[in-house]
């Protein structure tokens, strides 16, 4: 029995074996088991979450100063108001002179979050959070134009990396409240927040509680709001656009990428509203699908989003959007959105806007878009067409908000653990074509014609003395995005095989339609000065290759690890946990490596 017991002991002490993970200015404490989630390679999203969240911190203050200078030029009869000078800010925004997330935390948490999150509906706030009316929650103080620090929310904390990081590194940023319903993971949250001391005992509270109920219960609270879900981000989008005030941020991840990029259509239309087509864009598709679903949800309450940057990275995609309330600019909205038609012989696509305006004396008109913008048939090989949509087709980025970020990152590069990948990916995106739409894949127009592949440059110095405007895309190194409709493209490509022509195909090819054809354009490959990029001309660094191997998505918390995730987390890390495991229950002789 003594030997059992020494033996259940030693089991207990590996499972409670506690390592620290240092990130930023964070810390966290994390057990070997993988009871809580933590994803090392979600570095660059914090990182670059971290980014934003300082440009916007610093376009709040501006646009609020220039809101108040207005005021004061009108003066007080035009606006209504007493114009009062703003007074200091203070440390903390908690009325009550309890810190938020101190060491006055109860030690046990309930293990009903249901019966917690039905008080918070009722009284209207959570335990340790200051008792704030919903008038005076809002960020203008317009009896005094004075701007509280902003609230940011984590609607699914896990180990509370995010939220610490936020606290940490990012100065004015006045509270943070950390959300999610498993009990390990609050606790696991609480233990970091007071690990990382005063300014995280401070700033960030940590609550048990369902992310949806919080929000619902909590509207227009939340100067910003992070979702980053294990998967598909819809079941909190409903209740995310009303928890953030007017002109606040939004920031949302999605990881179920199988489903964005079309291996499961009709998935993504029962969690998106919107089928996905398997192209070479499908990635950038997926960000415009998960930013026509927020504008969906955002619309029925008579609000609408304006993007400010929209990425893909590494296995997920993340978009970062403002929410705004008006009940006219919520009619603009089919203007946003496109359905697309991509041809299944050639992958040419076209675009249909789902509506259009109509502008009479000094009045405009909202009216359904027109259609087809396709035959049955595709003029270019003569094949069918899949519909797919709608999807976001206005612009994705916000050039002056990129532009800002960018020249942030670079002056604090040495807060920035994943400066490298970030500023990449700034890079790329600063040089996109904001007002155009998808991409085409060099190496795919090559491919349906059977062709050798013309240099990017060579195929981009075709386009421009064309008279179009090209441009890379962050989503792919092999992407170019442009406005040259796809007759043009298909010219030039035409134009290339009579100079390095292609053995005979069947007739019935796709590439054997588009070659039939005489080319209407005569492209021009003479190289033209604005066929690279300014990053291209002075070879900065804009695809990077992962710092490390196995660096991708993580099993979800509380999975047991088996020989099946060798894939996720690497031989050499699963075998060291089933080692673990399987120490002192079986023999030698049993125990067995997962690669030999």
């Amino acid at each position: 029995m003594a030997g059992s017991d020494n033996k259940v002991g030693d089991n207990n002490e590996k499972e409670d074996e506690i390592t620290v993970i240092k990130e930023g200015e964070a810390e966290i404490l994390m057990k070997t088991k993988n009871k809580v989630f933590y994803n090392k390679a979600q570095v660059n999203n914090r990182d670059m979450s971290i980014a934003v969240l300082r440009t916007f911190i610093s376009k709040r203050k501006q646009e609020h100063e220039e809101k108040l200078s207005r005021k004061k030029k009108n003066g007080p009869k035009a606006s209504g108001e007493t114009i009062v000078e703003p007074e200091a800010q203070t440390d903390s925004i908690n009325l009550d002179g309890k810190s938020n997330g101190d060491s006055d935390l109860p030690k046990e948490i309930s293990p009903e979050p249901e019966a917690q999150t039905d008080a918070m509906v009722h009284d209207g706030k959570s335990n340790g959070e200051c008792d704030i009316s919903e008038d005076s929650a809002s960020n203008h103080d317009k009896g005094r134009g004075h701007l509280k620090p902003p609230r940011v929310l984590e609607a699914l904390s896990a180990s509370g990396l995010r939220a610490l990081r936020y606290a940490r590194e990012i100065d004015e940023i006045g509270q943070v409240v950390a959300l999610d319903n498993d009990k390990e993971s609050v606790e696991s949250c609480r233990v970091n927040i007071k690990f990382n001391g005063s300014v995280a005992c401070s700033k960030v509270e940590s609550h048990l509680a369902d992310a949806r109920v919080y929000m619902l219960a909590h509207p227009k609270e939340f100067d910003a709001v992070d979702l980053d879900p294990y998967g598909a981000p819809s079941v909190f989008l409903d209740s995310a656009v009303q928890s953030v005030v007017d002109g606040g941020l939004l920031m949302c991840t999605a990881t179920d990428m199988a489903v964005l990029c079309g291996s499961n259509g009709e998935v993504c239309y029962s969690k998106y509203g919107s089928y996905p087509l398997r192209g070479n864009y499908c990635h950038e598709m997926a960000l415009r699908i998960l930013l026509a679903c927020i504008e969906s949800h955002a619309n029925r309450y008579k609000r609408y989003i304006v993007p400010v940057l929209s990425i893909h990275m590494n296995f997920y995609v993340r978009v970062f959007v403002r929410i705004y309330t008006s009940a006219s600019a919520i009619k603009s909205t089919p203007l946003k959105l496109s359905y697309v038609y991509q041809c299944v012989g050639c992958d040419s696509f076209h675009l249909q806007p789902v509506g259009r305006t109509v502008s009479k004396n000094t009045s405009i008109k909202n009216l359904p878009g027109f259609g087809p913008v396709v035959a049955q048939e595709c003029s270019d090989c003569g094949k069918k067409y899949n519909m797919g949509g709608p999807i976001w087709s206005a612009p994705i980025h916000d050039m002056e908000w990129v532009t800002s970020i960018l020249a942030d990152v670079k002056s604090m590069k040495d807060r920035y653990p994943a400066f490298n990948q970030i500023s990449a990916t700034l890079t790329t995106i600063s040089e996109e074509l904001p007002d155009v739409p998808l991409f085409v894949s060099l190496h795919g127009l090559c491919a349906t014609l059977k062709c050798t592949s013309p240099s990017a440059v060579i195929f981009r110095s075709a386009v421009i003395n064309a008279g179009y405007r090209i441009s890379g895309s962050h989503v792919n190194p092999l992407g170019l995005k442009t406005d040259a409709p796809m007759d043009v493209i298909w010219d030039i490509m035409r134009c290339w095989v009579k100079n390095h022509p292609v053995k005979p195909q069947p007739s019935d090819q796709a590439g054997s339609a588009i070659l039939a054809k005489e080319p209407t354009l005569q492209a021009n490959f003479t190289r033209a000065v604005a066929s690279l990029s300014k990053a291209q001309a002075k070879k900065v660094a804009r695809f990077l290759p992962n710092p490390e191997r196995h660096w991708g998505p993580k099993l979800r918390a509380g999975r047991q690890i088996t020989s099946k995730h060798v894939s996720l987390l690497g031989a050499e890390a699963v075998n060291g946990l089933l080692n673990n495991d399987d120490e002192g229950d079986e023999p030698p002789s049993k125990q067995r490596s997962i690669l030999r």
